[in-house]
């Protein structure tokens, strides 16, 4: 595909030299309108690996991580379901060692040019952990030659798979991860590492499930700390025979005619889960998929059901009630009938949300949203704090640290989902003493601040919130001294970029503590010169949430 685009290129090229003597000029382009959306069209590829013999007699072989990758790539092949431009299927053991695959990948980001192209990436192999250079215990894929003796120098680091995954121009790509870590199932662990996990208690490790790039989706055969199993009588990786199941059509939850990524991955993770008794849950981690999902095999013919859906980590575990059916438990989605409809999300007796939704065909609703648009995202807050310069210099012969008190106004999501406006309103007066050489001289002040600022809602977990992002303010200072061998008054406004980072503590339904930090780059004139100078602020208050 990328050669004929450059073909096309070369045909334009050459369409726009002219005869001697002529000045130039466009000539016409003798290219039909198919051939030129062709051309351009986004395209559909896959690379699939599946490893199931090693050099490394440490590493047991497994049975069916080759004919994993060949069933997935069959299904993405297929014309009448994933319809796929190239499918790359790696399962030899010359093909499958940590430098072919990364060469593959490499391949892969030249070829997936288009930043609509379909990108998907598979892997079907053993998982291990293991303490990396700096001591810090990694996830791994084995590869063919990696040595059990020596994991993080000839293994795949899945930190180092992210970030070739990352690198691809495509914003639809999934990455599928059929592995696992636990030591068992597809899965080996150092006896150092087997005794150490053993030893933790459970939840002392975060979930580090690959973080997903922007519009991007990771998927993964088993949960943190659970085995990927293989099945004699399914022949497959459980997890991978469920996904190709459900890219044959049974995963089309709303009924458009396509089976999108998220579509296919919850089809999978419900049969597995149900497969295995429980024992194995895969899980996903999905940015930006609701407005444009990732379409993995047929065509969207129809509108389909209303589709509402979550993966966000907060919400695991919660049930998705409509009309007061239970439809499914969270991560996940279901598609209801349209109409007006009573959404709910409910784990044990907490009910985190109950609303009232108009759903309309075609539609798909981030659960997240809903429970923002639900919960108060407007905050009043009363502040007192401090400003000051940030260097010593300044804070001796300018102006020294001074106290102001003043209100802040955040309204949540009132620009995405996470990132909010806030706008503050500071003012402070008082007297200070100002060091000028060996003398303390006494003067009084003034200064007042108007902010803006967008933070970013960095991380959410339960009463507490943190916030980061840009701040742009106007600061005006005034002093004054009042000497009885000079009287003089000085005053400047200047307005100055920075950032600010916030944090909150929900103290009841509507109150909240509230503490937050600005870093801002000031320019002030000092004795006729200009100078950028840093000034910080901190401020403490309570804040209302209506």
């Amino acid at each position: 595909m990328t050669q004929f685009r450059l073909a096309l290129l070369g045909i334009a090229l050459l369409a726009c030299q002219t005869p001697a003597g002529e000045k130039g000029g466009l000539v016409r382009l003798q290219a039909s309108e198919a051939e030129l959306a062709k051309a351009y069209a986004p395209h559909r590829f896959a690379l699939l690996v599946g490893i199931s013999t090693f050099s490394d007699s440490h590493w047991r072989d497994l049975r069916f991580p080759a004919k994993d990758a060949r069933d997935l790539g069959e299904a993405l092949q297929d014309v009448a379901r994933g319809h796929f431009d190239q499918v790359r299927t790696l399962t030899g053991a010359e093909q499958t060692t940590r430098e072919a695959i990364l060469a593959a990948l490499h391949e892969l980001r030249k070829t997936a040019s288009g930043p609509d192209d379909v990108v998907v990436v598979y892997f079907s192999a053993h998982g291990t952990l293991a303490r990396d250079g700096r001591g810090e215990l990694q996830r791994y894929l084995v590869t063919s030659d990696a040595r059990f003796a020596d994991i993080p120098g000839t293994a795949l680091a899945m930190e180092q798979l992210k970030q070739e995954f990352e690198q691809l121009t495509s914003r639809r790509r999934v990455l599928v991860l059929a592995t696992c870590h636990s030591g068992s199932g597809k899965s080996l662990l150092p006896d150092e590492v087997t005794a150490e996990l053993a030893s933790l208690k459970s939840g002392f490790y975060a979930r580090p499930l690959e973080e997903a790039s922007r519009a991007s989706v990771v998927l993964s055969a088993s949960d943190w700390g659970e085995a990927a199993r293989e099945d004699e009588q399914l022949q497959n990786d459980i997890y991978t025979h469920f996904l190709v199941e459900g890219l044959g059509g049974q995963g089309d939850r709303n009924g458009d005619g396509a089976v999108s990524a998220t579509e296919a991955h919850d089809y999978a993770r419900r049969r597995t889960y149900a497969y295995t008794g429980g024992r194995q849950r895969p899980s996903a981690e999905i940015l930006e998929v609701g407005a444009d999902p990732i379409i993995l095999s047929g065509q969207v013919s129809q509108l389909g059901h209303p589709e509402l859906y979550s993966y966000a980590a907060h919400l695991d575990g919660f049930t998705l009630k409509v009309d007061g059916e239970s439809r499914t438990e969270l991560p996940g989605g279901a598609a209801v009938t349209p109409g007006r409809r009573t959404v709910e999300l409910t784990k044990g007796d907490q009910v985190l949300l109950k609303s009232d939704v108009d759903l309309a065909a075609g539609e798909r609703i981030d659960l997240e949203t809903l429970v923002m648009r639900s919960q108060p995202h407007r905050s009043l807050s009363l502040v007192g704090g401090m400003l000051s310069f940030v260097d010593q210099k300044s804070r001796s012969e300018l102006l020294p640290a001074t106290f102001c008190g003043g209100l802040s106004l955040r309204f949540d999501g009132a620009i995405a989902p996470r990132l909010a406006l806030q706008l503050d309103l500071g003012a402070g007066a008082g007297r200070q003493m100002l060091r000028l050489g060996s003398d303390q001289v006494p003067f009084s002040y003034r200064d007042l601040s108007l902010g803006a600022s967008a933070p970013y809602t960095l991380f959410s977990r339960g009463a507490f919130t943190l916030h980061a992002g840009p701040r742009v303010a106007a600061l005006w200072l005034q002093r004054s001294f009042d000497l009885d061998a000079f009287r003089s008054g000085q005053s400047y406004l200047t307005v100055s970029p920075g950032l600010t980072a916030s944090a909150g503590y929900a103290l009841a339904e509507r109150l909240e503590l509230t503490v937050q930090a600005s870093l801002m780059l000031t320019y002030v004139m000092v004795d006729g010169a200009g100078q950028v100078l840093g000034f910080t602020g901190t401020w403490a208050g309570m804040g209302y949430r209506f």
